[in-house]
């Protein structure tokens, strides 16, 4: 897998943003990625040092429409602690519910 395979997309919600003062990142990623693979794309792709990796599964919500009821994918979420001089510049400046 190369860099872009593994990382999906940012998390953007307000919880990932209450982690940035703690330069901590996250991610969507790949379900086959492991923590070595997260490790070497962040740094890869942002050009950042990377203290630390935790990956996690979220579970799948229950939905219904009407009277179908299912439930969303699982999907698998990264936590990336940079070294405390890196910051990834694609988080800076945005609000949250802006």
């Amino acid at each position: 897998m190369n860099a872009r395979q593994v990382i999906l997309r940012p998390v953007v919600s307000e919880k990932s943003y209450a982690l940035l003062a703690a330069n901590k990142y996250t991610f969507r990623v790949a379900d086959r990625a492991n923590k070595t693979q997260v490790r070497q794309a962040i740094e890869e792709i942002f050009g950042v040092r990377v203290e630390g990796v935790r990956t996690s599964w979220v579970k799948p919500k229950p939905k219904r429409r009407g009277f179908t009821s299912g439930t969303r994918r699982r999907w698998k979420k990264a936590v990336v602690t940079l070294h405390e001089e890196d910051t990834i510049e694609l988080f800076e400046g945005q609000e949250i519910g802006a």
